[in-house]
C-alpha cells in the first residue's frame, strides 16, 4: 500500500479553499512549511497548474517520500530539509522574495507515529527517540536520563499541562537509579505505576498521554521554533497573500492566536482621533477564531479530532 493511501491529509478541502485566492496569480507561489508526505502539496499542485512550492521538512524521511511523490510536477517543487523556522532563508534560497501562500500543518506527522521504531508513541514499544530530525539533537532518552527533578517537572507541566507533573518526574529520577530508561514501553509502565487509581479511574486520557507529548516537544523546541517561524512567515507574504495554520494541542494554537491578532490589530496609540495608514492592521483573519474538523472528517480520519485551524490574509505592506 502507498503512502498516498494510507495518509489522509487533515482538512484537505478547506485549506485548499482558504488558500485558492492567493494561488490565482500566474507564478504564485505556495510554501508547505510542513511538508511531512506531500498530501496537502500534491492536491494545491493539482488543483493549481501555474503554482509553484516551496515544501520544507525537517524530516529526511518525510522529504524522501515527499520527493516521490511530487516528482511528476517537475521543477514547479523545490523541497528543502530546514526546520520551519528557517523559512526565510529557505524562500530566498530558492530565488523568491515574496509568496502568496503558507501552509503550516503542525505537530508530529503520520510518518513519524506510524514508525513504532521512532518513539513518539507511547502505544507501542520502541527505543525512546521522539527526534523529527534524526540526524540531530538530543532524544527524549537522553532527557529522561539527564534531566534533574525540577526541569522534568517543568517540561511536563508546561509542554503537556499535566497536574501530576511532580510526581511522575519523582517516579523517573527514582526508576532510572536502578537502570536506564531507554523504551517507550518502560517509561509507560514507570508512568502507570506512578498514577493513583482513582486518577485512572477518572477517564481523562492515558497516563503518558501528556508526558510523550512534553518529552516530543522539548526534544523538537516545538513552540520556540514556531514562535520564530510564524512571524518570519507573515513578513513574507505579498498583499494578497494567506498562511493556514492547522495546531494539534492548545499550547500550539494559544500562540498561533495570538500571533494572529497581533498582526491583525492596530498599532495606533490610544485616543488618537483617526488612525493613520501607517498603524492600520497589515493583516485581516480569513476565519473566525478557529475551524475544528466536522464530525464526518473525524469518523473518516480520527487524526483531524484535536485540529484547529487559523487563517490570515496580509492586506498592506508594513509602513
Amino acid at each position: 500500500m502507498s503512502h498516498s493511501e494510507i495518509h489522509t491529509p487533515v482538512l484537505l478541502e478547506r485549506c485548499v479553499e482558504l488558500l485558492a485566492p492567493a494561488l490565482q496569480r500566474p507564478g504564485a507561489v505556495l510554501v508547505d512549511a510542513t511538508e511531512g508526505m506531500g498530501g496537502h502539496s500534491e492536491a494545491l499542485l493539482d488543483r493549481f497548474p501555474g503554482i509553484r512550492l516551496i515544501g520544507l521538512d525537517r524530516d529526511t524521511d518525510a522529504l524522501a517520500i515527499a520527493g516521490q511523490r511530487l516528482a511528476r510536477f517537475g521543477d514547479r517543487v523545490t523541497l528543502v530539509h530546514t526546520v520551519y523556522d528557517g523559512i526565510a532563508p529557505a524562500v530566498h534560497g530558492a530565488g523568491v522574495d515574496r509568496v502568496d501562500g503558507i501552509l503550516f500543518d503542525l505537530g508530529v506527522s503520520s510518518l513519524q507515529l506510524d514508525e513504532a521504531e521512532r518513539g513518539f508513541a507511547y502505544a507501542q514499544d520502541a527505543p525512546l527517540d521522539m527526534r523529527m530530525d534524526q540526524s540531530t539533537g538530543i532524544t527524549a532518552a537522553e532527557i529522561v536520563a539527564t534531566y534533574g527533578e525540577g526541569d522534568l517537572r517543568r517540561i511536563f507541566e508546561r509542554y503537556g499541562e499535566e497536574k501530576l507533573a511532580g510526581r511522575y518526574a519523582r517516579a523517573i529520577i527514582a526508576a532510572r537509579a536502578t537502570a536506564p530508561i531507554e523504551r517507550s514501553g518502560r517509561l509507560v509502565d514507570i508512568l502507570v505505576a506512578a498514577t493513583p487509581m482513582a486518577v485512572q479511574r477518572e477517564g481523562r486520557g492515558h497516563p503518558a498521554k501528556r508526558v510523550f507529548q512534553a518529552l516530543r516537544i522539548e526534544v523538537n523546541a516545538e513552540l520556540s521554533v514556531l514562535e520564530r517561524a510564524l512571524p518570519a512567515g507573515l513578513d513574507l507574504l505579498r498583499v494578497g497573500g494567506r498562511i493556514v495554520v492547522m495546531s494539534y494541542q492548545s499550547l500550539e494554537d494559544r500562540l498561533v492566536k495570538r500571533v494572529f491578532a497581533d498582526a491583525a490589530a492596530s498599532t495606533a496609540p490610544a485616543g488618537l482621533p483617526v488612525e493613520l495608514p501607517e498603524h492600520a492592521p497589515r493583516f485581516r483573519l480569513a476565519v473566525k477564531g478557529a475551524e475544528l474538523a466536522s464530525d464526518e472528517e473525524k469518523a473518516h480520519n480520527p487524526r483531524a479530532t484535536p485540529v484547529r485551524l487559523r487563517a490570515a490574509e496580509r492586506i498592506r505592506e508594513s509602513a
